[in-house]
């Protein structure tokens, strides 16, 4: 799959946006010196290409499960891909990733109760062929959270430039 290509117009577009998704089409194109056909058009465009998604980020608040546990997985180097998939079915995990160092998989999910996070961990995740050590951090007060971590940038942006 190649890399998608963005344009100049494209790139301060996914920016306008990012910083506030709500804005009116016709503030952009005054703000960018285009059409609000031409933003309308591209905004359409790079959502059909799965390249932008309009969602809302909820709060910590509007859930019974306001307790966050991190999740570090051991497991065969060979089925990783396999457990990590297993592991992103299970309903409480919010976030999955395969990674380098200590666990080859990382977890992140919210919870209620510290039986409910037994439960996942012993027999859940435990239980499933190729994993062989779980490990479980619990927050315990969260200094900063910025529900914008999801968002991803080229390589060189803003989030990326320390590689």
């Amino acid at each position: 799959m190649s890399a998608p290509q963005l344009d100049d117009l494209d790139r301060q577009l996914i920016e306008v946006l990012a910083r506030d998704a709500r804005v009116s089409n016709r503030k952009i194109a005054g703000d960018l010196g285009v059409t609000e056909g031409t933003v309308r058009g591209r905004i359409k465009r790079l959502q059909q290409e799965g390249l932008i998604a309009f969602t809302a980020i909820t709060s910590f608040g509007l859930t019974s499960s306001a307790k966050m546990a991190f999740i570090g997985i051991q497991a065969d180097v060979e089925s990783v891909r396999e457990v990590a998939a297993q592991i992103a079915e299970i309903p409480p995990i919010n976030a999955l990733m395969i990674t380098m160092g200590r666990f080859n998989i990382l977890a992140f999910c919210l919870f209620d109760t510290l039986e409910t996070l037994i439960e996942l961990t012993s027999d859940k995740i435990l239980a499933i062929p190729g994993v062989h050590h779980v490990e479980t951090s619990i927050a315990v007060k969260t200094m900063k959270y910025n529900a914008r971590v999801v968002r991803i940038t080229e390589k060189g942006g803003p989030v990326d430039d320390e590689e």
